[in-house]
C-alpha cells in the first residue's frame, strides 16, 4: 500500500535519511524505532510532504506522492499526528474534529456565506461523523469542552481522532504514547487495535517497546538515518545489531 524506495534526505552536509526502503501492506500496523536523531520523524515529514526528498520515490497505491504538498498528500489518504500535542486548545473538542474534516468538504466560500443546501448538508454530515468518532474515545459528553480542559491522555486520543476525521487510508502516529501513564497507554493500544479492525493501515513511531512490540506485525529500525534491521517483533528484539544500537545489552 505504501512503498518507500531508496529515500535520502540531505540538509547540507548532513544526511538525515540515508537510502531507506520500506514496504507497508494494507491493514498492517508497521513500527518504526531507533535512537533519538535516527531519522524517524524526518521520514514521516517526507512521507506527508513537509520535506521533499533529495532522492528516492514514495508510492501510495502505486501513485507517486513524493514532492506533493501536505494538503495534497492528505487528500490522497494519509493523515498524521505529532510528537507534541498539536490541538487547537481554545476550540471545542467537536470543533477540532470538524477542522480535521475540512479536506472532505466540497462547498466553497460562497456556499458557506449564503448557507446553501449543499453546505448545510455537508455541515450536518460532518457533525454527525465527528460525534461518532467522539463516541469511539468516550468523549461524547465533552464535545463542547475546550480541548485544553481535557486530560493529557484524552488530548492525545483526540489528536488521533482528528487525524481519522479526514478518513485516511494510512495513519501515521508519531510517538502517540509519549508522556502517558500505564492506564493511558493501555487505552491507547486498545484504540489503535480498534482503528486497525476497521481496515486502517498504521505506521507508528514509538519509544515504548512494550507498546511497539505488542501491536505491530513488522518493525523497521533506523540508526543515524540508515535502516539497520527489519522484521517481526521477535526477530527485532533478538537482533544483535538492534540490541547494540538501541535496545541495550
Amino acid at each position: 500500500m505504501l512503498k518507500i524506495n531508496n529515500i535520502t534526505l540531505k540538509f547540507g552536509g548532513l544526511i538525515a535519511v540515508n537510502n531507506v526502503s520500506i514496504e507497508i501492506k494494507e491493514n498492517e500496523i508497521y513500527g518504526l524505532i531507533g535512537p533519538n536523531g535516527a531519522g524517524k520523524t524526518t521520514l514521516f515529514n517526507i512521507i506527508d510532504g513537509v520535506y521533499k526528498p533529495t532522492s528516492g520515490e514514495i508510492f501510495l497505491n502505486n501513485y507517486r506522492i513524493d514532492g506533493l504538498q501536505p494538503f495534497q498528500v492528505n487528500r490522497l489518504g494519509i493523515a498524521r499526528t505529532y510528537q507534541s500535542t498539536n490541538l487547537f486548545k481554545d476550540m471545542t473538542v467537536l470543533e477540532n474534529l470538524l477542522v480535521g474534516r475540512h479536506t472532505k468538504l466540497k462547498s466553497g466560500l460562497l456556499s458557506s456565506i449564503l448557507r446553501l443546501p449543499m453546505q448545510r448538508r455537508e455541515e450536518s454530515e460532518s457533525k454527525e461523523k465527528s460525534m461518532e468518532l467522539l463516541e469511539l474515545i468516550g468523549l461524547t459528553k465533552k464535545a463542547d469542552f475546550a480541548a485544553k480542559h481535557l486530560s493529557y491522555g484524552e488530548q492525545r486520543l483526540l489528536e488521533i481522532t482528528r487525524a481519522l476525521a479526514s478518513e485516511p487510508s494510512i495513519l501515521l502516529l508519531d510517538e502517540p504514547a509519549a508522556g502517558m501513564n500505564s492506564k493511558e497507554k493501555a487505552d491507547l493500544v486498545d484504540f489503535i487495535r480498534q482503528i486497525r479492525s476497521s481496515d486502517m493501515t498504521i505506521l507508528i513511531v514509538e519509544h515504548d517497546m512494550k507498546v511497539i512490540m505488542g501491536i505491530t506485525e513488522n518493525i523497521c529500525v533506523l540508526n543515524y538515518g540508515k535502516k539497520i534491521a527489519e522484521g517481526d517483533p521477535v526477530s527485532i528484539k533478538n537482533n544483535p545489531g538492534v540490541i547494540k544500537a538501541y535496545l541495550g545489552e
